[in-house]
């Protein structure tokens, strides 16, 4: 009988396996390596019944521009695992041809060359930076004591999950050990003792640079491999800090592979990370479209206050399509997913956004991606993100701020030869965008507009919600304001221009009965707006008392001149430069059930003291301080109570006005005094009150025993009752004085 072989020498076996698998490897990929600049996908593949690895000759085959995963030189342990039974349960797809920029990257990235690759959404770039690091820390013999190898930063928790888990499916086999380091939980303690042994770190900028300064011995001096996911986002400014931080702690010998769907070419940002002769891949470079061609995109000129209209009956006409929505703030995601939770439209409805804990945020996503709903979100769902069942609608309520974030949102449906459709909602002030997207190798059309008997406004119900949840007032304030600084603070102003937007009818649409505050526009809407005329009708100012001009009181609701916009129920004609005065009445430019505020006076510092304009009963105009004037004279002049006597008289007039408002300040004072009095009385009460209750409460539950009550120390009250209170409470203050001296005294005596 054959003894069976021991567990020592089946380790040494397999290491000896592995070692000339790394040979072979290692051979193959020098022999056969493309030259620099090269574009693979301009080479043939190779047929599939073609001979792979070394062949009769002793040559290699050729990998370069092959189109199966089969035809490279990566290991065994990477090709079991993309074909096996596990890896398609996990993410819902089986790994046997490869995707165009997998097929002109791979090849690169192999044979340690430094990578820019830039594809469509959806188009598998994930993989293309999975499988090299793998297989360059598999022919390095990577082990746990070597610490870090391979860091993958991500900008968004979500995007960073996802990428974790294609690593774990892909290197099962394998063995390594990976972590995934992201912000927004309590695991920081339990990572600082394991993640200098892990091989992979997969984590977003904060995190990492977090680590970087806390963990004590963190060491990344060996790593070999940086990927930056989305790299475009990570290069902006957004993250350049935390970026800089982290790119100055790496070793500067590394293989670094920048991959994203809309790629910088930008020399600074190439520099801030020191590449070293890239391979810029741009696959979809010379494509017709920048979008994935089974992506329909629709695109309808929506006014601000129609909008939400226009998403409540989108969802009740899709009740059975996965629907994204993006919209600009997180406040906006609140208000909108709150409020159509409480109307019942007929699907389960679900937000995502940046102000969520990462528990929450990730249990949504999964949800998302298990079942049929609506998610409303911020442009945090926007990148990267592929969602196992796919997404049948993406829906733009605001704008994005560029083409790029506008791919990169459609991007999350019609992923990798599946169906999609988008539609995205326009202003007439931001037509502009149009220009932009057809500039970008974005093709979009126009369907007919809805008929208006068929749409059915949810603004009459958001305003009786409203009244019924007052917190829901309070988002539905919060949501207009921060859409308005989003707009407010984007830096395109030929498409976004806050001014040019109708926020009184916008208020409404939200339910909101009263057109809230808008702080951070004030200086604009002073150089820009035209007030409309107030309710009351002032009588004219002669010339020379023209004081009001320019301190007039102005209605919050503030008139844009934009022949564009359309539907502009507050659109009047600049009177900026005409003195008749003449615009609308305010019954014509606002409906009759909205309340509105007015504006607190500015202050016109340069204008003539005492000039203050006092009208009379019959409307007439008075001089300044009037009321005070003789009136028997009737022109107007003032006149002094004291100016008829003498100077001595003048003096002793003036002496018994002082006395007696003295007299009159001592007897406000003692009323004060005793009202104080009166309330802290009141309050002594109370506690005692309370004291004698929680006795008696002890007395029941204790029995019989001696107790000592803790009493709070009381400071002596000092009370000023004589009408020389001014030198009683000087002679408080001095002995107060005087004992803390002594206090400090003692104090000094007994340390010596």
């Amino acid at each position: 009988m054959r003894k069976p072989k021991s567990k020592e020498f089946r380790k040494k076996q397999r290491f000896s396996e592995e070692l000339d698998e790394i040979n072979l490897l290692n051979s193959w990929i020098q022999s056969q390596k493309p030259e620099s600049g090269s574009n693979p996908m301009s080479l043939p593949p190779l047929p599939n019944n073609s001979p792979v690895g070394r062949l009769a000759d002793g040559t290699f085959s050729r990998y370069a521009g092959v189109a199966r995963f089969e035809q490279l030189p990566i290991s065994k342990n990477i090709k079991k695992a993309l074909i096996s039974k596990k890896t398609q349960d996990e993410l819902r797809s089986k790994f046997v041809s490869m995707t165009d920029i997998q097929r002109a990257s791979l090849p690169h990235a192999l044979c340690g060359r430094d990578v820019l690759g830039a594809a469509k959404t959806g188009s598998g770039k994930t993989l293309a930076f999975i499988i090299p690091v793998l297989e360059k820390l598999y022919r390095k013999r990577w082990g746990p004591e070597d610490g870090v190898g391979s860091i993958i930063i991500s900008p968004t928790w979500e995007l960073a999950g996802q990428i974790f888990a294609v690593l774990k499916a892909i290197g099962c086999i394998h063995g390594f050990s990976a972590g995934l380091l992201i912000g927004g939980r309590q695991g920081v303690a339990t990572e600082k003792e394991c993640v200098n042994k892990l091989n992979v770190l997969i984590c977003t900028p904060g995190r990492l640079l977090q680590h970087m300064d806390e963990t004590p011995n963190f060491d990344c001096s060996k790593m070999q491999v940086l990927v930056l996911d989305e790299a475009d986002r990570i290069l902006d400014s957004g993250f350049k800090k935390e970026l800089n931080a982290i790119i100055s702690q790496l070793p500067k010998r590394r293989q670094t592979m920048l991959f994203s769907a809309t790629q910088t070419k930008s020399v600074q940002d190439l520099a801030r990370l020191s590449l070293k002769d890239p391979e810029y891949i741009s696959v979809h470079e010379e494509s017709v479209t920048a979008t994935p061609t089974l992506l329909k995109q629709k695109v309808m000129i929506v006014p601000l206050d129609q909008k939400l209209d226009m998403l409540w009956n989108f969802i009740k006409t899709h009740l059975k399509s996965k629907t994204l929505v993006f919209l600009s703030s997180c406040k906006q995601v609140k208000f909108v997913f709150e409020a159509f939770k409480k109307l019942h439209p007929g699907i389960p409805l679900k937000c995502l956004h940046g102000r969520m804990k990462q528990e929450k945020r990730m249990a949504i996503y999964s949800e998302f991606c298990e079942k049929c709903s609506i998610l409303f979100a911020t442009d945090v769902a926007a990148r990267g993100l592929d969602f196992n069942r796919a997404v049948d609608w993406v829906v733009q309520v605001d704008c994005p701020e560029n083409v790029a974030s506008y791919i990169h949102r459609v991007g999350r449906t019609a992923r990798y030869k599946s169906l999609g459709k988008s539609v995205l909602y326009l202003l007439p002030s931001e037509t502009k965008m149009l220009e932009k997207l057809e500039a970008g190798k974005v093709p979009v059309h126009y369907p007919p507009k809805p008929r208006k008997e068929l749409l059915q406004p949810v603004s009459s119900l958001l305003a009786s919600l409203l009244v019924k949840y007052p917190e829901l007032q309070q988002q539905a304030q919060r949501a207009f304001v921060t859409y308005l600084r989003s707009i407010h603070l984007q830096k395109d102003k030929e498409i976004f221009d806050v001014l040019k937007l109708p926020i009184d009818e916008y208020s409404a649409s939200l339910g909101l009965p009263m057109t809230p505050k808008i702080r951070f526009l004030k200086q604009k809407i002073k150089s820009k707006a035209v007030a409309t005329k107030s309710i009351l009708v002032e009588p004219e100012v002669p010339k020379k008392e023209n004081v009001l001009e320019g301190s007039r009181e102005k209605i919050d609701t503030v008139v844009f001149k934009d022949e564009e916009i359309e539907n502009d129920l507050l659109h009047v004609a600049d009177t900026s430069n005409e003195g008749d005065g003449k615009s609308a009445e305010i019954g014509e430019l606002m409906p009759a059930t909205r309340l509105l505020k007015k504006k607190k006076l500015k202050i016109n510092m340069h204008r003539p003291l005492g000039s203050r304009v006092v009208f009379d009963d019959e409307g007439n105009t008075l001089p300044p301080l009037a009321r005070i004037a003789d009136p028997q004279s009737g022109n107007g002049t003032l006149i002094d109570p004291a100016s008829h006597l003498h100077a001595e008289q003048k003096a002793e007039y003036y002496k018994r006005m002082r006395e007696d408002l003295k007299k009159a300040d001592k007897e406000d004072k003692l009323v004060e005094r005793q009202r104080l009095r009166d309330k802290k009385f009141k309050q002594k009460m109370k506690w005692k009150a309370g004291n004698e209750e929680e006795e008696d409460n002890q007395d029941n539950t204790s029995g019989s025993g001696d107790k000592t009550v803790n009493r709070r120390h009381k400071k002596s009250k000092i009370y000023f009752d004589s009408d020389n209170d001014e030198g009683e409470r000087k002679e408080a203050s001095r002995k107060q004085t005087e004992d803390q001296e002594e206090l400090a005294l003692r104090l000094l005596q007994s340390m010596h």
